[in-house]
């Protein structure tokens, strides 16, 4: 255990304390939830540190009236037994932590190669992730969404936010960080005459969304079209031009925005959604530069690696990068994520602990 680290960060909780306690800082809303975020994650190892403490203070003192009072030695044992459980916690929450952990995010969901099938199954992924969501109490809202002719999505952005005033650091993130990559689904598509099973796949990204001073644009660097919102099959669904193409010149990210009534309001939200591709790529381009291997195989910059597979036929949840399989795939599609998410974050967590 690392003591100049603990003893660093329980300083860091105590100023945190003095901070949070000035009204002055909740004048700054953004800056209180920032102070308030990490001083949630800092609770824990302080609660444990402390206890720890107290359970070698109480061992010490019990051994010695054992001396004394026979009396006084199972209760030395029972203390003594309860040390590496508490040691063992305090470890694992002294890990390095994914500094995103707390924030909400931008999701995407994109069909590929397998024309309406791969776009309903698109739609399928959609509604998973907003029932998930509304099972867990945070906030979703379609920020953009381009449907098929069958009802599918050919692409979607959703922002999915905590409930409000939720300073857990254990946020949005932390639970759909391990999403990004190829989902592949093995079905009958409804297009398919002879009832064979055919194999199509949809895309998932996922980015914490960025906080106002992490991502900053230069005006010069975009190019803003706006164009009329259309719906499936193209049909124009509006008669103005409120729907909004973001271009980021320097990069050549492209991000369209329609689902708002105002052409501000949709640039306003493909900006928000470009803002977590730059952070998203700046993060990655670092990770790239690092000396260091890379430590884990769960969460991967690949997007292209096919992390799980949706069987149909045999009501099936796979998910490659962790061997999890379960024969419940209706609940999860219904949002009853808990046990694929569950087993991603043990692997990561076991990962962890091996470093």
């Amino acid at each position: 255990m690392e003591t100049s680290k603990l003893e660093s960060l329980l300083a860091e909780y105590q100023e945190l304390e003095q901070q949070l306690a000035d009204p002055g800082v909740h004048a700054d809303q953004a800056r209180a939830r920032k102070l308030g975020r990490r001083y949630a994650e800092l609770t824990p190892i302080v609660r444990t540190s402390r206890e720890l403490d107290q359970a070698r203070s109480d061992l010490e003192a019990a051994r010695e009236f054992a001396a004394e009072d026979a009396g006084f030695a199972e209760e030395a044992d029972r203390l003594a037994e309860s040390l590496p459980a508490l040691e063992a916690k305090l470890t694992e929450l002294l890990l390095p932590r994914d500094p995103h952990d707390g924030s909400d995010v931008l999701l995407e969901v994109k069909s590929g190669e397998g024309g309406e099938e791969s776009a309903l199954f698109a739609g399928d992924l959609l509604r998973m992730y907003l029932r998930f969501a509304e099972r867990r109490g945070w906030r979703a809202e379609v920020l953009d969404a381009t449907e098929s002719d069958l009802g599918g999505y050919k692409d979607a952005t959703v922002a999915i936010k905590a409930k409000a005033g939720d300073t857990s650091p254990d946020g949005v993130w932390s639970q759909l960080k391990f999403e990004g990559g190829v989902h592949r689904v093995q079905r009958v598509p409804v297009t398919e005459s002879q009832g064979r099973v055919h194999t199509s796949a949809a895309g998932v990204l996922v980015y914490p969304e960025p906080e106002e001073v992490e991502v900053e644009l230069d005006e010069k660097d975009l190019r803003i079209d706006v164009y009329r919102s259309s719906g499936p099959g193209g049909q124009s669904v509006n008669t103005t031009d409120s729907a909004v193409r973001v271009t980021h010149l320097p990069t050549g990210i492209v991000v369209s925005c329609q689902n708002e009534k105002s052409q501000l309001q949709n640039k306003q939200r493909a900006i928000l959604v470009l803002k977590a591709r730059l952070q998203a790529l700046a993060e990655e381009e670092a990770e790239r530069e690092a000396s260091e291997a890379r430590r884990s195989q769960v969460r991967t910059v690949d997007r292209s690696e096919r992390v799980r597979t949706y069987n149909f036929p045999e009501n099936r949840i796979s998910d490659h990068r962790v061997n999890y399989k379960a024969y419940n795939l209706d609940h999860v599609l219904d949002g009853d994520l808990d046990a694929v998410i569950g087993a991603l974050l043990a692997a990561d967590r076991q990962e962890r602990l091996a470093l």
